[in-house]
């Protein structure tokens, strides 16, 4: 059996920290409230996590088949809740990403499919029958054909206007989380606030409502919350969401918003068959 609980900020609207299946908690979700959902699910890596209060994190499944249907109804659910002009960014690399785009194109249309971003992180080995791996998969798809869209802006790097700034293209030049780095909280799959700032920027209208599913260590929800965004996150794990709790109350004091209180409800319920046990993302 699984548990749901809600840590919520003091001021109204802020952000929301939801603790449970996403599946469950997804289907208490307003139809029709959220600006953007970022989805980084499980990618089928085979990795497993043990903290010091039990499993963390499980990113293993039986089969492809086992993935799909853990991936799918999440989809639907995510398709539930985007406002008109809302859009979902997916986050998979190699192993899930054909798996993910057709699931996509059955569920929201595949007339309703954006871009296929590609987040080259610089990092990765090279095996000796395969390209060396260095990127991700971001799909980016509407809700209908008025979704909301701001094009980002990023530095030249052409000598001829150098100085100057143009706007992105679909292969986001973003260095992954070194060893050192300040904003490196453990979390075995966080990524980059930097990254998560240009998405949410571009993909969510100003004072908009961001949801991050499986949410991890929180990178969205800080991303949403330095950018004037309102954030919900979901995730099944207590370190997770202890994580992403610290990060968003020091986001809200550097913001100039009131130190968050919690308050937090519980509800039981079964975990659907044959799912991995755990979410995992920023």
């Amino acid at each position: 059996m699984q548990r749901k609980e809600k840590i919520e900020s003091a001021v109204p609207a802020t952000w929301s920290l939801r603790q449970g299946d996403c599946l469950d908690v997804l289907a208490d979700v307003e139809t029709s409230s959220i600006d953007l959902v970022y989805l980084d699910p499980p990618f089928n890596s085979g990795l497993r996590r043990q903290g010091r209060k039990g499993l963390t994190f499980d990113d293993r499944f039986v089969d492809v088949a086992a993935y799909r249907e853990f991936i799918g109804p999440r989809l639907v659910q995510a398709h539930r809740v985007l406002r008109s002009t809302g859009s979902i960014l997916v986050h998979v690399d190699w192993r899930t990403s054909h798996h993910v785009r057709f699931l996509l194109d059955e569920i929201f249309g595949a007339e309703s499919f954006v871009n296929h971003l590609v987040w080259s992180y610089g990092l990765g080995g090279s095996g000796p029958r395969s390209f060396a791996r260095k990127h991700d998969d971001i799909f980016l798809y509407g809700r209908g054909a008025d979704y909301w869209f701001e094009p980002p802006l990023v530095p030249a790097k052409s000598v001829r206007l150098r100085g100057r700034m143009k706007k992105a293209t679909d292969v986001i030049d973003i260095p992954s989380i070194n060893n050192m780095a300040i904003e490196r909280t453990g979390w075995p799959t966080q990524k980059p606030i930097e990254l998560l700032k240009m998405l949410v920027n571009a993909c969510c209208p100003p004072a908009g409502t961001v949801l991050d599913p499986t949410c991890g260590s929180g990178t969205t929800l800080v991303a949403a919350i330095e950018s004037g965004r309102r954030a919900i996150g979901i995730d099944l794990s207590d370190e997770a969401l202890g994580i992403a709790q610290k990060r968003l109350e020091r986001a809200c004091l550097d913001s100039d918003i009131k130190h968050p209180t919690q308050r937090s409800s519980r509800v039981r319920r079964s975990q659907p068959r044959g799912t991995s046990p755990l979410a995992q993302s920023a």
